[in-house]
């Protein structure tokens, strides 16, 4: 019987994991679990005979990869899948799954809280603004881009796009505004809201130059990765422009130093909580699982984030 691995530092919600074990169980295989793990060695011995491992930010790496001599398959349960070593992966032939979509509408309606409480200021007391009739600028979009599309148009705010994979009638077909490049995207929007991955690409692609575009009471919100963020060029940004905002639901490396000097203009959540919902935490759960299975069963691979 496979066995397949729930390897979770930061446990799923108890429902949750009911879910995965019926999902498992019921296709003949067998679960097994690894909550609240504290040392690195416990997941080396835990995934030393499974063939299948579902993670949330767990780390697993060469190392973890190499101990796991029977593994086929990983599945992140989330988006993002910067956790888990691709190439190293794709060298012991094996896959790597996310389940996308399942966390989208949790980091959407996260987004609008910070962006409720920075057009508030913070609720510090003082008169704010509203978000009605404001240019929201959408970079990548993806599930969690056309959620936050979805939720913008109630709140009344002009939305725009720009991805470079999606085409544009695509997004105009939703009813957002295509734009033809991020710098364009930047140039006209007070708000915009991040929602690509971290790859050579785009890791510190967000930096002064974009932010000093952007018109006069700008907000720049970071729901997607910290390493899209060019530093720096943020920190100059703050000193430069007396009304610019930053919002994130990743802590920069410069968290302590943005607080000190632009507190009253910058939040951060203290750890990534975007996808920590009870609906989001069992979606992506069971999401995870049924890919296993699919996989195992069926050799399905959809979800295959790997060569």
């Amino acid at each position: 019987m496979a066995k397949i691995l729930i390897a979770t530092e930061k446990p799923f919600a108890a429902i949750a994991v009911k879910g995965i074990r019926d999902v498992i169980e019921k296709a003949e295989f067998e679960p097994v679990l690894l909550e609240k793990y504290t040392e690195k060695a416990q997941l080396l011995e835990a995934v030393k005979d499974a063939e299948a491992l579902i993670v949330r930010s767990d780390i697993v790496d060469a190392e973890v990869l190499k101990a796991a001599k029977q593994l086929k398959i990983v599945v992140r349960a989330g988006a993002g899948y910067d956790n888990v070593d691709l190439d190293t992966a794709t060298a012991q032939h094996v896959c790597v799954m996310n389940t996308p979509g399942q966390n989208s509408n949790a980091v959407a309606e996260l987004a609008f809280g910070l962006l409720v409480y920075a057009v508030r200021n913070f609720y510090n007391g003082t008169s704010g603004t509203e978000l009605k009739g404001k240019k929201l600028g959408i970079l990548a979009y993806g599930n969690v881009g056309r959620n936050v599309a979805r939720i913008a148009k109630g709140f009344g705010m002009e939305v725009y796009a720009y991805d470079a994979y999606c085409p544009s009638t695509i997004i105009e077909s939703e009813g957002v505004k295509p734009v033809e490049s991020t710098e364009e995207l930047f140039k006209i929007s007070q708000v915009v809201s991040l929602h690509i991955p971290a790859t050579p690409e785009t890791k510190g692609s967000i930096g002064f130059k974009l932010i000093q575009s952007m018109p006069k009471g700008a907000i720049l919100l970071n729901t997607a990765r910290k390493e899209v963020i060019d530093e720096e060029g943020l920190q100059k940004a703050f000193a430069e422009r007396p009304d610019f905002k930053y919002l994130s639901d990743v802590k920069p490396s410069i968290d302590e130093e943005l607080k000190a000097n632009y507190g009253e203009r910058y939040f951060s959540t203290p750890k990534k909580i975007g996808a920590q919902t009870a609906e989001a935490n069992i979606n992506a759960g069971i999401a995870a699982a049924e890919q296993i299975v699919d996989f195992l069963k069926n050799g399905n691979q959809k979800y295959r984030v790997n060569k």
